[in-house]
Formats: C-alpha cells, structure tokens, sequence
C-alpha cells in the first residue's frame, strides 16, 4: 500500500532531526539573512535540502513551498503543497537550546490535511491527518477543557501583551509564559498543557501551518487575529497572525482585541 502523506513528513521530519542533531553544539556557519529576516545555519540548509529532495521524489505532483527554498508561482498551481520550515527555532539552535523543531504540513486546496512538528533534543513527534486526531509520540492529545480568559496561561511574546493591540488598552489577567519556536507554542496549546498562544504579528505560512491543524485536531479553535479562518497556500505567504485556544477560551480572547 502506497505511504500516506503522513507517513512520508513523519519520515522525513525523524530524518531532519538526524541531520541537525548532528551539527547542534557543534561548529557550523551561520549568517543574517537580507532585511532582518533572521539567521539561517549550515543545518537549517542541509535539512532544507534533504526535504526537498525527498518530498518531492515522494509527490513529484506536489508544490512546494519553504522558508530556505526560493519561492515559484508555480505552487500557486497544484492543488497539494508541501508547506516546510527546515528549522523553526535557528536562534534557539544557535544558543544550545533544545526548543528548536521541524515543522512541516501538507495543503490541499488552501487546508492543512496532513502535519508534523518534531523537536528532536526532546523527542516530542506531533503529529495530525485532517480528521484523524492529533497524537504526541503516538498517544492522542486534546487542548484545554479551560472556560474562562482570566487566569488562563497563554504563550505569547511580550510586545503581544502591549496595551496598543486589546481592545481600551486593557491587557487580560492572563499567566504569560514564552517558548522561542512558534511551531512548539502551536503544539504546547495542542498539547493542553497551556490554554492559549497568540502572535498578532502577520506570520510566515512555514511557522504555522503544521500547528494549524494539529491544533484543530486536537480539539482547539484555531483563527487569524481578525477572527477569519487560516488559509494556505497563498501568494504572499503569510497570514495575519494566530490566535489558538481551548474552544472556551478563544472567543473571548479575540474579543478582547483591539
């Protein structure tokens, strides 16, 4: 029988994981990429490289779109692509922590239907099939059962919290807590082990995509910071932000901003 698109990220994530296993706490180059974008390693461009050539060996139908690879328009075209981020996490990897990962998603048609995010220093595999659950290292994971914004701990960057982004300059009572890979944060939420993330920033589709759906699958709502559906796939490569929450939650924390 034929690998699922699941089987084939899940594959393919275990082996990215082998690959910058072996050059994190090691010597490697690393540079800025142009206007601010971020850096980017030896690792960051061997997995990138890996990815390509593997996926796309597997579903030569597929398009193709990754934070390390140029961008084609010829994506925009099929209806399945592969959306990847090599390495979320690069500055964490640099500084010898562990919170790094690979995330990387399958779209159909502008919906995540396959995902996988991987943190390889801490064996955590999450992994979702759209309408097949979302697992940690092959056990079911559900989100938070949590009810109420006040209280709740949600993951977030500071300048999330700045007065300016809720609604009368009022910050919720929430717990704030911060993970530096955004892949991960999706995950945690998913997890249940926190009740809600938000990056009001506009975000690349790479960061989020894997999360997306593990999140969805694992019982949490899932939107844009507008309150929209996430969508993939798209000409521009990003999206406006994600709020993700326990279903009781996110209601009231986007309601709560501006």
């Amino acid at each position: 029988m034929p690998a699922s698109d699941l089987e084939i990220l899940t594959d393919a994530a275990l082996e990215a994981g082998k690959i910058a296993s072996g050059y994190f706490g090691g010597s490697y180059t690393s540079e800025d990429k142009p206007g601010g974008a971020g850096p980017v390693t030896e690792a960051d461009l061997a997995v990138n490289v890996m990815l390509e050539q593997t996926l796309r060996a597997e579903r030569p139908g597929y398009g193709w779109l990754s934070e390390e690879s140029d961008d084609s328009a010829v994506r925009l075209g099929r209806d399945r692509v592969f959306i990847v981020d090599p390495l979320d996490g690069t500055r964490s990897f640099i500084n010898g922590e562990t919170t790094w990962a690979h995330s990387m998603a399958v779209a159909e048609q502008g919906t995540v239907v396959a995902a996988v995010i991987y943190l390889p220093m801490r064996d955590r595999l999450y992994t979702a099939a759209k309408g097949a659950g979302a697992t940690l290292n092959g056990q079911p994971i559900r989100a938070s059962k949590r009810r109420a914004l006040k209280g709740a701990t949600l993951l977030a960057a500071k300048p999330a919290l700045r007065p300016e982004w809720w609604r009368g300059g009022q910050v919720p009572e929430v717990k704030r807590v911060y993970r530096p890979s955004l892949a991960y944060r999706l995950a945690l939420v998913a997890e249940g082990r926190y009740d809600a993330m938000l990056t009001l920033r506009d975000s690349w589709e790479w960061d989020i995509a894997a999360g997306a759906l593990i999140l969805e699958e694992a019982g949490a709502a899932v939107t844009d910071r507008t309150g929209a559906p996430l969508r993939f796939n798209n000409r521009h490569p990003q999206v406006a932000g994600v709020v993700a929450a326990a279903v009781g939650v996110h209601g009231e924390l986007r309601g709560a901003l501006a």
